[in-house]
């Protein structure tokens, strides 16, 4: 892989845009798959919250 610019880089010899789209869809799936499970356990906890505070009112 010897580029002579970053714009030669960039377009992969014609094949840019799938090389990129597929990182970049790649980074995308890895980032969900951190950030559903944090969202989701911060969900649960409000929802276990709630329901102890509604518990300890009756």
């Amino acid at each position: 892989m010897n580029f002579s610019s970053f714009a030669e880089f960039v377009a992969m010899g014609g094949h840019g845009v799938y090389v990129w789209s597929s990182y970049g869809i790649s980074l995308a799936v890895l980032a969900l798959n951190v950030a559903l499970p944090v969202l989701a356990r911060r969900r649960h906890l409000q929802d276990e919250a709630r329901r102890l505070r509604r518990e300890e009112m009756k």
